[in-house]
């Protein structure tokens, strides 16, 4: 099955749920936190190291049906929330917005079906942008604010021209198609052991100020591959905090636009940088 028709087969269910009150947003949040459990556990079976506490794996959720299964699950997404690294930034603040155990155990089944972890890094990550799209197209009410179109993305990354050697930054990364491009970008042009780790563990970093798209970005570039026990992304306003030691070689972003912040920033100097980004 090529990425295409798995976005609409997984995609179709989302009308589904529509009828019961779950949004489109809700829908690929949901599916987040399954796909990431379910590769969990298909890499604990290789003998990858997963950190995913036993009392809340895949393996868990599938034996169960019913009211067990809602109450299952509502407890690993609040468990797994408190986690570190990776795992606690996706699982931030996360909330069961399937309420019928029923639909709950179908979509666990649609997902038990497909052997994620098997399927290569670009076509998880098509997969997952193509969700990420149908969500920004059939949401009206500000989807726009984190899905940048990714042919105007690639464009600037382009005109920039990132080193592999680079450390890149988008401090409103959205669903973080400015880093992943930039990634795509390097990954070409990163020929040592060296650069390739540096690409895959430290050169990207994105905030933004909305959990919920945090948690999407961290997704998409956990299944495009990126990111170590720590994740890149973090979720807050990049104008309320200090730059500090947090230089970077080049920003990409979409100013942000659509949200509107409750703090007041107040800045007696800013720190620049004079190291500039040159053709």
């Amino acid at each position: 099955m090529s990425a295409s028709e798995i976005v609409n087969k997984v995609w179709n269910y989302a009308h589904v749920l529509r009828d019961d009150g779950v949004g489109y947003g809700d829908y690929v949040e949901q599916i987040t936190y399954l796909i990431f459990l379910k590769m969990a556990d298909e890499r604990e079976q290789t003998g990858q190291q997963i950190k995913v506490p036993d009392d809340f794996t895949w393996n868990h959720l599938v034996k169960l049906d019913g009211d067990d299964l809602e109450l299952q699950y509502r407890h690993t997404l609040e468990n797994l929330g408190k986690q570190g690294g990776m795992l606690g930034t996706i699982f931030r603040k996360a909330q069961n917005k399937i309420q019928d155990p029923a639909k709950l155990e179908r979509l666990i089944k649609m997902i038990e079906k497909e052997q994620w972890s098997t399927l290569p890094a670009d076509v998880k990550g098509d997969i997952y942008e193509g969700l990420l799209e149908r969500n920004a197209q059939d949401v009206k009410g500000g989807a726009g604010q984190y899905f940048t179109p990714r042919p105007l993305i690639q464009t600037m990354v382009e005109v920039m021209q990132p080193k592999p050697t680079d450390t890149v930054a988008d401090p409103a990364c959205g669903t973080g198609g400015f880093l992943l491009a930039a990634h795509d970008y390097m990954a070409k042009h990163a020929t040592s052991k060296k650069e390739q780790r540096h690409l895959k563990e430290h050169a990207l970093h994105g905030n933004d100020i909305v959990d919920s798209v945090v948690r999407l970005c961290a997704m998409n570039l956990y299944l495009h591959g990126i990111g170590g026990d720590e994740c890149p992304i973090s979720a807050n306003d990049a104008l309320a905090k200090e730059v500090g030691d947090d230089r970077v070689e080049l920003v990409l972003a979409n100013p942000p636009f659509g949200k509107k912040s409750s703090i007041t920033v107040w800045r007696k100097k800013m720190a620049i940088s004079n190291n500039s980004k040159k053709k």
